[in-house]
Order: C-alpha cells, then structure tokens, then sequence
C-alpha cells in the first residue's frame, strides 16, 4: 500500500474524526462521509476531502468503517449500498467494536463481491486517538494486513496480526471485558478504602503502586485524582460492548458470570442517569451503594475533608 492509494472514510464520529484527520496529516488522500453535515465540515477542515455521498468514499482503493453498532454496520454494508459502490479487489477496513456475528455477515458479503476484508478494531479511545497512540488487532486475508500495515503505522502504535477470520473481533472484546471488570473492581476497591477511613490520594497511590497497577489503573487514578469523570468512553458504551461480550460467549457455550454481573452495574449507573459519564463511574455507583457522598478533597493534601 502507498500513499497513491486512495481511501475512503465512512463513519466521522468520535473516533472516525481524529484518525481520518490523522491520515489527511500525514498526507493521505482520503475522502470522508457521514450523515452528518458538521462532522463533514470539522473533517474538511482538517484535511479530508467531503464525500458528497457514501459511494463516493467508498469508490475508493481502501475503505475505513467507523460506526458506532452492529445495527449501523449491517444498514451501511449489507442494506447500505457499500459494497455495490466498491471496487472489485479494493480493501475493506472496518474499525469499529462489533459483534463477531455481524462481522462474518460482511466477510460473506465483501467475498461475493471481490473486496478484501480486513476486521481492525482499534482499540484506545477518542482522547488519544489524534496522537496516534491507539492499537488495533486485525483479521482477514494476511496479503489485505501487509498491503494495510504503513497505513495502520500512521495512525495506530502497535498493530497485531491475528488470524484469516473473526479473531480480531474476539481480542477487542477480551480486552474490553477486562477493562469492564477491572472498572467494577476499582470502584468497590476504592469504596472499602473509604470505609477503612484512608485518604482519597493514599488509596490510589497505593493502587496505582502495587501489583494491581496496570496502565489503566494509573490511567483512571489520574483522572481520580479530581473526581474528573467526563467521559472518555461512556457507561452506556461499555454497557453495549458487555452485550456484545456476553452475546460472543454465549454463542460459544460458556458461562459469561462476570461479565453478566458486570454489565448489571452498567445498567445501574445508566438508571441512576450516568449513561454518558467516564465508564470509572464505577467509583461513584460503589459509594452510593454503601452510603457514602461525593468527598470534598483537599486540593493541596487529596485526603477526605
């Protein structure tokens, strides 16, 4: 693949818009489209040329998909016109957090109509997807992956090959099923601590520092420190992707507990009105559980007031 290579951009959300701006910097000619008029504008702005309509982004060499549901994707590529606007031995890259099942729905369909299909689910979210610091695990034909791999290199840090079929879809959903349940763990983590009558910034200095401290553990500690929960991915998102989660295991015949209990504290935090707070808001369902009010904290020491 090189930058002669045209690419087409359907999908210019919270993360289709930075990685599409993000390859129009590094000097990619690609053209994006969605629905709505004002991303089109904020993409045009930074360098992506406007697709008037959806054929028009996809008649281009290598086309990228960011969209938001399984819904979405089945309405753009199997009902949507995607495919008929494609060219025979163009590439397919679809980004987005799917289910496994409606990925193989557009593998079947891409098949029938010539087009490489590469699964590329990226995962990081939309705060750091214009520094290029995301990862992504990809499936589909290896030749379609090599031909990928300098694109990818513009936009993501690591890239990981995985397999001919579904298993990128899998990887993102086993991240992010550790990434649900390790939340759920903080927040009562956190909440005992309060109990034990320790200071806010010493039970995430002590987190943060043992061998619970994982990148997202000192991520979301950060974010703690403040009590910022403005959202980086929102309950309601993560409630979707332990639907999906549970939905995959199931269908493979496994017990999914976890994951079930799980995805019940992102229904509750999306019935008490968090449906669109940071997915930490784990920390805040936790003490409303146990009777316990927001801190006032100490800016200069972090310790309860």
């Amino acid at each position: 693949m090189t930058d002669k290579q045209t690419i087409g951009w359907i999908g210019l959300g919270k993360m289709g818009l930075p990685i599409a701006t993000r390859l129009a910097a590094a000097g990619h000619d690609i053209a994006g489209f969605d629905r709505d008029q004002q991303r089109i504008a904020e993409a045009s702005e930074g360098g992506v040329k406007p697709a008037a309509t959806l054929s028009d982004a996809a008649g281009r060499d290598i086309v990228f998909t960011s969209l938001p549901d399984d819904k979405v994707l089945a309405a753009v590529a199997l009902s949507g016109g995607l495919f008929d606007a494609m060219r025979k031995g163009a590439t397919l890259v679809e980004t987005s957090t799917v289910s496994p099942t409606i990925s193989a729905e557009v593998a079947r369909a891409a098949a029938q109509r010539g087009v490489a299909y590469l699964r590329a689910p990226v995962s990081g979210n939309a705060a750091i997807a214009h520094t290029g610091n995301l990862t992504c695990f990809v499936s589909g034909p290896r030749t379609a992956f090599d031909a990928f791999l300098p694109i990818a290199q513009d936009f993501t840090r690591a890239q990981k090959y995985l397999g001919e079929a579904e298993e990128a879809r899998f990887a993102k959903l086993a991240v992010n099923l550790m990434i649900a349940v390790s939340a759920a763990m903080m927040g009562e983590s956190i909440v005992l601590a309060r109990k034990g009558n320790l200071a806010w910034q010493d039970i995430l200095d002590v987190l943060t520092n043992s061998a619970v401290g994982s990148p997202m553990v000192h991520y979301k500690a950060k974010s703690l420190e403040t009590r910022d929960f403005a959202s980086t991915f929102s309950c309601r998102q993560m409630a979707k992707d332990l639907d999906l989660i549970i939905g995959a295991g199931h269908a493979a015949e496994m017990a999914m507990p976890l994951a079930t209990l799980t995805r019940e504290t992102y229904g509750a935090l999306i019935g008490r009105g968090d449906g669109e707070a940071d997915f930490i808001s784990t920390v805040r369902l936790a003490e409303w559980l146990a009777g316990l009010g927001e801190p006032e904290l100490d800016r200069n020491e972090g310790r309860l007031g």
